[in-house]
């Protein structure tokens, strides 16, 4: 693994895989706040931790550079936990293991951190570099990026000294994105009197796993299996014809991430156990013909007899739910008329909990209209309302305009024509990013995003791609010598 710190660039891969050492998931930042800070220390530069959690550094101008533009380097020190079912990683405690498969950086077991850890891996190598030419450099690094863009949103109007902000947490190389969606997170809730399970009833476990999952924002579009969704289709059918009573319910771990796993526990007549049994391998073949293209390595549907619980969701609360499940909007709703390859509105049945007397659904919805915005979520609202649920809200920040005129967009154009001999493609994205936040607190910026190549970020399959890092690398160092005096 500790080959990973040779590929090239080395100023940049040495750390990144300082950074899969250290436990950084959303909600858990300590270790990586003081390992930035303990950075910062030793390279020479200031730096200190905003009340919004958020780490800011400083780099004074180069010599002779000082009437240059100031520019802020922004990324997100906080990494998605996901990880296998066979994997015992423990993501408060266990370093990420990376490992070289071909062209790609993988992590065994668990997502790899790339996102966004190869961005502020770029920022380390810029603040440790003696030899750059540049002007001032603030950087951010922004907490809880993943779950809600807390460090943005809290971040201190005056803190930051610049006028052009780059954003180093695109995931395409050679794109340069002006422009992204906004969100919110919906939370739909119920609390209900759990009733007594028929002691003759038997019990199983149903799981439905092996699905891609992926990002909510990125790859929505692709049509991606959600496993909560397919749930429903199964355990509404086998109320129907098997009698069977939903004890819990449990799906989905990551606001943004498309859920890849679901299994419901549910109770029926001992009797009725075979024909439920053949109704999951219908169901079973009919996702895999419907999915073969999208999720060609296989979903399975998976049914084990468990021990019969004492209580279970009530008759009543249990249509409603599942019929709310089942209504609930989940993917595309529309695409960016003025850009028909980018979608502007979307929703994602991220997590289900059902159990123990509590029903709880949780739903990131995207769009780059407000009004488009409002729409879903009075949709969601609809549907929930109807089956008695309490909605709520909340994390709501705003699209990103796009600004084609963009001084600092048309250098990095320039720039990588010039490095690399061919034209770099302008792109609005739908995954949300903190652009939109930092200027609603900054808006004299000029922002751009880019990055390297990653693909399937939010799922155990991310992967880095290692030929886009070294000129990644290039265009910084170029563009942060030419950036134009104020």
């Amino acid at each position: 693994m500790s080959e990973i710190k040779n590929l090239n660039p080395q100023c940049v891969w040495k750390n990144f895989y300082a950074l899969t050492q250290v436990p950084r998931p959303s909600g858990h930042l300590e270790k990586i706040q003081q390992f930035l800070l303990d950075f910062a220390k030793q390279v020479g530069v200031e730096a200190f931790k905003d009340p919004a959690d958020n780490i800011v550094m400083r780099k004074p101008a180069s010599a002779g550079m000082e009437n240059r533009k100031g520019i802020i380097l922004q990324a997100h020190m906080d990494m998605v936990p996901q990880k296998t079912p066979e994997s015992t990683h423990n993501f408060e405690t266990d370093p990420i293991e990376p490992w070289i498969d071909g062209e790609w950086v993988k992590a065994k077991g668990t997502t790899l951190g790339a996102d966004n850890g190869l961005g502020v891996a770029a920022i380390m190598a810029i603040m440790e570099d003696k030899t750059l030419v540049h002007g001032p450099i603030n950087a951010l690094i922004t907490a809880d990026e993943e779950t809600g863009m807390y460090g943005a949103n809290g971040l201190p109007e005056g803190e930051l000294e610049g006028d052009i902000l780059l954003n180093l947490d695109s995931e395409h190389w050679g794109k340069f994105v002006i422009g992204s969606a906004g969100g919110i997170d919906i939370t739909a809730t119920l609390d209900y009197q759990e009733a007594d399970t028929d002691p003759e009833d038997a019990a199983v476990r149903v799981t439905i796993k092996n699905l891609r999952g992926g990002h909510s924002g990125l790859e929505i579009h692709e049509g991606r299996g959600n496993a909560n969704k397919l749930m429903v289709r199964f355990v509404r059918e086998a109320i129907e014809e098997t009698e069977a009573r939903l004890a819990s319910w449990q799906g989905g771990n990551m606001r943004n991430a498309i859920p890849f796993k679901a299994e419901v526990v549910l109770t029926l007549p001992k009797e009725n156990i075979p024909a439920l049994k053949e109704l999951a391998a219908d169901w079973l073949e009919d996702f895999n013909d419907e999915f073969k293209i999208i999720e060609p390595q296989g979903i399975e549907v998976i049914v084990e007899e468990v021990e019969t619980p004492k209580k279970e969701v009530p008759v009543e609360i249990q249509d409603n739910l599942v019929n709310a499940i089942y209504a609930c909007h989940d993917g595309v709703i529309r695409m960016i008329p003025s850009y028909p390859t980018v979608v502007e509105t979307s929703s994602n049945l991220a997590i289900i909990n059902i159990g123990e007397g509590k029903a709880s659904l949780k739903i990131l919805a995207r769009s780059s209209r407000e009004d488009m915005k409002d729409y879903i979520v009075k949709t969601l609202e609809s549907c929930f309302n109807m089956a008695g649920m309490k909605v709520v809200t909340a994390g709501s920040y705003g699209g990103w305009d796009p600004n084609p005129d963009s001084e600092i967009l048309h250098l990095l154009l320039k720039e990588y024509k010039e490095l690399f001999g061919k034209d770099g493609i302008i792109q609005v994205d739908h995954a949300g990013l903190e652009c939109s936040v930092i200027l609603g607190k900054y808006p004299h910026l000029d922002v751009v995003s880019l990055g390297p190549t990653m693909k399937s970020p939010h799922t155990t399959t991310e992967r880095a791609l290692i030929e886009t890092v070294a000129p990644f690398w290039e265009l910084l160092k170029k563009t942060l010598a030419d950036v134009p005096a104020k």
